[in-house]
């Protein structure tokens, strides 16, 4: 009777379709309610917006729930939904894979050690002979893969080239230092990459150690832990004692469990390159995490830059293996080069597949820089709706009214988000989670660090300095309209002297020049300066050797020279040559 009565009242809710994406004002127009409305309880929920904002199909669900409607995705959108639900059903279940991430001396290196010791099979225990950045545990009977990267630099420089390498992220914060810098950066880091993070309360045996005041910082950046009434699963532990391991491993597995993690062991492998390294005997190895598919000795296979055949595979103990199915990590020897951490990896059915495969992706590499201006131009053609920002400013002070004031701004087609702020210089940590975002680097009044600004231009990644927040501010919305126009500057390529002039029937006058610096061109625009002061412009018109056309002359030699208008000149002028060049 009960059932009856819950069925005949969901079939009276009113339902409305809901597409992949919604502004906050669209949402308010469907649901018949004022936008505030929405904010309020989008607030509520911890999520902070305006009216412009964009939310998704999710969050748009559970507001239209709260105002007692039933949310519906459109019909096709149901259709590929239900398609790729009943696949997916069918997959087996795969490991988890984890990184573990945290700030300098807050016992990460430690937690692994005492993980990987502590939690292999009995037979593989103190059987570890090799290190090769990741490896895999058993408990209870079910592996989960651990990724030993150095740092979250390491883990976005997987997703800046385009791998999603880890499912979870193990926090490391000591209970007895708090949060401190590189736990933010770290904690930014997850979650521009949208990945589930469990904090590892560490320290607890000491006896400065205080859990709750952490916890308090942890919800002060955005991570607010279950027993608070948050989504955040914290553990407290003591690596150095081995305390609260079990527990930290167990509630990993109630994580993986939510993701339903599943992967098809069949077909063709594909995965994603951990590290990589020229061992002086055996060549170029590579680390390998494969994500789907499995990886057979004799696959050709193709990663960035590099292929090869497989020649031989081995597990994290130095195990010879003949195949590898998903989430497991293997050292692979035969590419014909060092591989590039994050370089993705696949099996090709021959070699001239994987060659034109490795030919592309150097193509791909010689890509451009994300700047406001090519974001504004991309914005018009409809490829992006929201500037990822990574913003570092002088002092703490200038954070929150600049990143307030960017969060803002923005219209229905386009937004800013401000993924990471933090006081200091822009380092190469910031370059490489604005390269892994598709975003840039804003700096207001804080300069660059020379390994930063190498790694931008490697990565294709804009830094934008100001000094004036008005300027920065200005600029950002002029881009989120698409309005923001391109600079260019003068690139000087030749100087000329005037050392005559002639009459022509056709052109009015030509210069007779000289040219002293450079190379002047046919396709250049020219300025005529008399003792040092700019009299005019204009295009080049025509220009000679004697009596033949050239497209070029250079310096130490004469020419004639007729420009477009009716531009003035005389004996002893200079002729500068110059062409308009895009500023990034």
């Amino acid at each position: 009777m009960t059932e009856t009565k819950s069925k005949a009242k969901k079939e009276e809710q009113p339902q409305v379709e809901l597409p992949p994406s919604i502004t906050v004002k669209q949402m308010a127009d469907l649901l018949k309610v004022e936008p505030v409305k929405v904010i309020k309880q989008l607030m509520r929920k911890g999520v902070m917006v305006n009216v412009t904002q964009v939310i998704d199909f999710d969050t748009a669900s559970s507001i239209a729930a709260d105002f007692g409607y039933i949310a519906k995705a459109p019909a096709e959108r149901r259709a590929a939904r239900a398609r790729k639900a009943e696949g997916e059903a069918k997959l087996p279940a795969r490991p988890p894979v984890v990184t573990v991430m945290g700030h300098v001396d807050h016992g990460k290196t430690t937690l692994l050690d005492v993980i990987r010791k502590t939690n292999v099979t009995a037979q593989e225990a103190g059987a570890i002979t090799q290190h090769i950045g990741a490896y895999q545990a058993v408990v209870d009977g079910r592996k989960i893969t651990f990724l030993d990267t150095p740092g979250h630099e390491a883990f976005t420089a997987m997703r800046s080239r385009g791998a999603q390498a880890t499912d979870i992220v193990i926090l490391v914060v000591a209970a007895d230092d708090g949060v401190m810098p590189q736990t933010v950066e770290a904690a930014h880091h997850a979650k521009a990459a949208s990945v589930p993070i469990v904090v590892a309360i560490n320290k607890i045996d000491k006896p400065e150690a205080d859990a709750d005041h952490l916890k308090q910082q942890l919800a002060d950046l955005g991570l607010v832990v279950e027993e608070w009434g948050g989504e955040t699963v914290s553990v407290p532990i003591s690596a150095k004692q081995g305390q609260g391991i079990p527990d930290l491993l167990e509630n990993l597995f109630l994580v993986a469990d939510i993701l339903e993690l599943k992967a098809d062991p069949e077909g063709a492998a594909e995965g994603v390159v951990i590290e990589a390294e020229m061992d002086k005997t055996k060549g170029p190895l590579a680390t390998l995490l494969v994500q789907k598919g499995t990886l057979k000795k004799g696959n050709i296979i193709a990663a960035g830059s590099a292929w090869g055949r497989v020649k031989a595979m081995y597990d994290d103990k130095g195990k010879h293996l003949s195949k590898a199915g998903p989430s497991t990590p293997v050292e692979v020897l035969g590419l014909n080069e060092v591989a590039r951490s994050g370089d993705v990896f696949k099996v090709h059915t021959d070699e001239y597949e994987a060659r034109s495969i490795v030919q592309k992706q150097k193509d791909t590499r010689a890509r451009g820089v994300l700047s406001l201006s090519s974001f504004s131009s991309q914005l018009s053609e409809g490829e992006m709706k929201e500037l990822n920002v990574v913003l570092k400013t002088d002092v703490d002070g200038s954070i929150e009214p600049i990143r307030t004031s960017l969060e803002r701004l923005g219209t229905e087609k386009a937004r800013a988000r401000v993924i990471h702020a933090a006081s200091g210089s822009i380092t190469e940590s910031d370059v490489l989670l604005a390269s892994a975002s598709s975003g840039i680097v804003i700096g207001f009044d804080t300069p660059s660090t020379p390994g930063a600004v190498q790694l931008a231009t490697a990565e294709g990644v804009g830094i934008q300095h100001y000094n004036v927040i008005y300027k920065l501010i200005e600029d950002m919305e002029k881009t989120l309209k698409g309005m923001l126009e391109p600079t260019y500057a003068d690139v000087l390529s030749g100087r000329a002297e005037v050392r005559a002039v002639f009459p022509s029937s056709k052109l009015g006058r030509i210069a007779g020049l000289y040219v002293s610096e450079g190379k002047v061109r046919r396709d250049a625009q020219v300025r005529v300066l008399r003792r040092n002061k700019a009299l005019g412009e204009s295009r080049v018109s025509s220009l000679k050797r004697f009596t033949e056309d050239v497209a070029e002359v250079s310096a130490g030699l004469e020419c004639g020279l007729g420009m477009e208008g009716n531009i003035d000149f005389e004996v002893g002028d200079i002729i500068e040559f110059y062409r308009k060049e895009r500023v990034a």
